[in-house]
C-alpha cells in the first residue's frame, strides 16, 4: 500500500527531528572525550615544564649563594689585610708622636735649665748696673766739686765745644768733596755740554701775548667795529679774543692769553680786511676756515719738528699737540723751538756718553708736552706731559724724563738727567728768554727776602739781572764755618720756592768768599 506523500513527510520531519539531538549528544560526548584526552595531556606537559623550572631555579639558587659567598670572603679579606695596614700605620704615627713628645719634653728641660740660668745673669747684671750707677753719681760728685760747675753747665759746655768741632769739620769736608768732585767733573762735563751747544744752531724767537694786524687805512677800524658794535662782538664771540682798536693808525691789537686763538683771529681779520665783507655771517664762516688752517698748521708744524730732530714713531695726537707748541711760549721763548733745541742737545750729549740717541731725542722733544694743554686743564705741565705719555704709551724712560725735568720726581736714568742739563741749558742761554718788569722785580724781592731771613746775615744784593745774590754776614755771629751751611741752606731755599731759569749763584761774604749755585 502506497503511503501518501505528506505523510512521509511528517515521517521523515519527526525522523530528523529524533536524529538531530541523538547527533547533537554523540558528538558532545566524542568532543569532550577528545578535550578531556588533549587536557591530560597538557597537564603532563605543564607538570614537567614545572619540574624542569623548579630544578634550574634550585641549581641558579645554588650558584648564586655560591658567589654570594665567594664575594663576601673576598671582602673580608681585604677589610681585614686594610684594617692591618691601618694599624701598622697607626701604630708608627703613634711611635713617631711620642718620639716628638720625648724630644718636646727634652727641649722644655733644657729652656727650664737656660731660663733658670738666663735669670741668675740678670740679677747678677742688675746688682752690677746698681753698683756702676752708684759709682758713676760719686764720680760725677766728685768732678762737680773739682771743676766747680754743675753736670747740666758741664754737658751744655761739652756740646757747644763738640757743636763747634762738627760745624768746623763739615765745612771743610764740604769743601774738599766739593772741590774733588769739580775736579773729577767739570772737565768732562764742559766738553760734553760745549760739544753738544756747538753743534746746535737754534734760533731767538721772542713773542708775547698781543698781536697786531695792519690796516689798509683808518677808515676799516669803522668797518670791523660795524653799527652798535656788531661786527668786533661778532669776531671777540667766535674767537675768543678781545680786539683793542685804539689810536695806533692803521692797526688793530689782538689780545689773548691763548696763543691759538689769537692766532685764528689773526688770520680771520686778515682775510675779512682783504674779502672787504665783515658781517657776522661771513665772520662765523671766516673764523671756522681759520681754525681749520691753524689745525692744518700745527699738524704740519708737529710733523716738521719730527723731521728736524729724527724721531719717528709718536702718536698722531702728540704730533697735533707737538705742533700747538707752536704758539705757546714760556718767558718769551717759542715752546716748539725750546722742544726741539732740548731734543738736539739731549741727543748729542747722550752720543758724547754713549746712551740711546734716539731714546733722548724723543725725551727731550716730548718733555714740555702738557705746556700745550696746561691753559686748558687742571694741573701743572709736568703732570699733564706725564700723563699724556702714559695715555699714549710712551717708554717709560720718556715718561720719567718729563716727570723730572723741572725735579718734581727723581730721575731714574741717565737720559732723564741728560734732558734736565739740556733744559738748563735752551732756556739760561742768552737771548732764550726774557721776563716782564713785574715779574724781574719780583724775583729780585724774593731773592733778597729769602737771604735776609736768615739770623746773622747783614744785608743782601740780588744782581745780575737775579742770576747772583751776595750775602753780608756779621762776623760777630756767623763763623767761616757757619758761611758754608749758610750758602748752602739759601740755596736749597731758593730752590724749593723760586722759579726761575738756568741757576742763581749765593755768595756769602764775611773774611772769605763762600759760593754756592741753586740749580
Amino acid at each position: 500500500m502506497m503511503i501518501p506523500w505528506w505523510l512521509a513527510l511528517i515521517i521523515v520531519v519527526v525522523a530528523l527531528l529524533v536524529a538531530i539531538p541523538v547527533a547533537a549528544n554523540v558528538a558532545k560526548s566524542n568532543a569532550q572525550k577528545a578535550t578531556a584526552a588533549k587536557l591530560g595531556d597538557a597537564d603532563k606537559k605543564a607538570r614537567e615544564i614545572i619540574d624542569e623550572a623548579l630544578k634550574t631555579a634550585e641549581a641558579s639558587k645554588r650558584e648564586a649563594l655560591l658567589e654570594v659567598k665567594e664575594e663576601t670572603i673576598r671582602t673580608k679579606n681585604e677589610l681585614d689585610k686594610e684594617v692591618k695596614e691601618r694599624r701598622a700605620e697607626v701604630s708608627k704615627n703613634e711611635r713617631r708622636v711620642q718620639q716628638k713628645e720625648e724630644n718636646v719634653d727634652r727641649k722644655l728641660d733644657s729652656l727650664e735649665k737656660r731660663e733658670a740660668e738666663f735669670t741668675r745673669r740678670e740679677e747678677k747684671l742688675a746688682k752690677k748696673q746698681a753698683e756702676v750707677e752708684k759709682l758713676n753719681e760719686q764720680r760725677v760728685q766728685e768732678l762737680e766739686r773739682i771743676s766747680g760747675l754743675t753736670s747740666e753747665q758741664a754737658k751744655e759746655f761739652l756740646l757747644k765745644a763738640v757743636e763747634d768741632d762738627v760745624k768746623h769739620e763739615t765745612a771743610v769736608m764740604i769743601k774738599e768733596m766739593e772741590s774733588r768732585a769739580k775736579e773729577e767733573s767739570d772737565k768732562k762735563a764742559k766738553e760734553y755740554v760745549t760739544s753738544a751747544i756747538q753743534r746746535c744752531a737754534a734760533d731767538i724767537v721772542s713773542e708775547t701775548t698781543v698781536s697786531v694786524v695792519e690796516l689798509p687805512n683808518d677808515e676799516m677800524k669803522g668797518r670791523i667795529i660795524g653799527r652798535e658794535g656788531r661786527n668786533i662782538r661778532a669776531i671777540e664771540k667766535a674767537t675768543g679774543v678781545d680786539l683793542i682798536i685804539d689810536d695806533t693808525p692803521e692797526a688793530v691789537v689782538i689780545s689773548g692769553f691763548d696763543p691759538v686763538r689769537r692766532e685764528v683771529a689773526r688770520i680771520s681779520l686778515e682775510k675779512l680786511i682783504l674779502d672787504g665783507r665783515i658781517q657776522p655771517a661771513k665772520i662765523d664762516e671766516t673764523v671756522e676756515k681759520a681754525r681749520k688752517e691753524v689745525e692744518a698748521s700745527m699738524k704740519e708744524a708737529g710733523e716738521n719738528a719730527l723731521l728736524e730732530v729724527g724721531v719717528h714713531g709718536i702718536h698722531p695726537e702728540l704730533v697735533r699737540l707737538l705742533g700747538k707748541m707752536k704758539y705757546r711760549t714760556s718767558y718769551g721763548q717759542n715752546a716748539l723751538k725750546h722742544s726741539i733745541e732740548v731734543s738736539l742737545i739731549s741727543g748729542m750729549l747722550a752720543g758724547e756718553m754713549g746712551l740711546d740717541v734716539k731714546l733722548a731725542k724723543r725725551a727731550g722733544l716730548l718733555h714740555d708736552i702738557g705746556k700745550a694743554i696746561d691753559h686748558e686743564m687742571e694741573g701743572t705741565h709736568v703732570q699733564l706731559g706725564a700723563e699724556l705719555c702714559r695715555k699714549y704709551k710712551e717708554h717709560p724712560v720718556v715718561i720719567n724724563s718729563v716727570e723730572s725735568h723741572h725735579g718734581d720726581v727723581e730721575a731714574t736714568s741717565l737720559i732723564a738727567c741728560l734732558v734736565q742739563a739740556a733744559d738748563t741749558i735752551s732756556a739760561a742761554r742768552p737771548g732764550a728768554r726774557r721776563e716782564t718788569i713785574a715779574t724781574y722785580t719780583s724775583r729780585l724781592k724774593q731773592l733778597e727776602d729769602i737771604a735776609n731771613g736768615y739770623k746773622g746775615v747783614d744785608n743782601s744784593f740780588a744782581i745780575q739781572a737775579g742770576r747772583e745774590i751776595r750775602v753780608m754776614v756779621v762776623p760777630e755771629q756767623i763763623s767761616d764755618s757757619d758761611m758754608v751751611i749758610l750758602g748752602r741752606d739759601i740755596a736749597k731755599q731758593i730752590e724749593s720756592e723760586l722759579t726761575y731759569p738756568g741757576q742763581i749763584k749765593v755768595n756769602v761774604i764775611r773774611e772769605s768768599k763762600v759760593t754756592e749755585y741753586a740749580k
